[in-house]
């Protein structure tokens, strides 16, 4: 493999925006890592679509039961939706999450009501692997005028095992009074 210098790297893996106090063996390891994970692949057209993140999501959910208070969805893990090491991604879990939450919310508080997510917390405490199926259950845990709190929990649909766990906290938008 014939040897790298930081200057011949292509920006954003510059010399000028990592290199200065980086060993050139550490450099040559992070610029690899990057490499194998942004594989120089052509994004698909119809995935620069209106709403093609939303669809695809959608697409792993399957409604199970809707109650005041409480969602609960079956979830694929999809290989469109996997990490390098065919683990549910992350962002996957994140967007179910806020979706689910964004559902489950909407059983307590009006419609005419608008809604902003103000904060989302995930814990990923195991991982899901490729063409797992999941059970996606949302819970409010606190619902008042201003402030909505939703509880989602994932786990594996044969075992029971909690995999992960998110909450997420809605703020009423403020009718205007004209």
């Amino acid at each position: 493999m014939e040897r790298r210098s930081a200057t011949d790297y292509p920006p954003p893996l510059t010399a000028a925006t990592i290199w200065r106090d980086v060993p050139e063996p550490n450099r040559l390891v992070t610029v690899n890592f990057f490499e194998r994970q942004t594989a120089a692949v052509a994004i698909a057209a119809d995935c620069h679509r209106k709403d093609f993140w939303s669809r695809l999501i959608a697409g792993l959910l399957e409604i199970d039961r809707v109650e005041r208070g409480r969602i609960s969805c079956f979830a694929s893990v999809k290989p469109a939706v996997t990490n390098i090491y065919h683990g549910f991604h992350g962002g996957a879990v994140a967007a179910i999450s806020e979706v689910v939450s964004i559902a489950c919310a909407r059983t307590m508080v009006a419609e005419d009501n608008e809604l902003f997510l103000g904060e989302l917390g995930i814990s990923y405490l195991s991982s899901a692997q490729e063409n797992a199926e999941l059970t996606v259950d949302a819970f409010v845990i606190r619902s008042g005028r201003n402030v909505t709190v939703i509880g989602v929990e994932f786990k594996m649909r044969e075992t029971g095992k909690l995999l992960y766990t998110a909450h997420a906290t809605f703020y009423t938008m403020p009718k205007a009074k004209l």
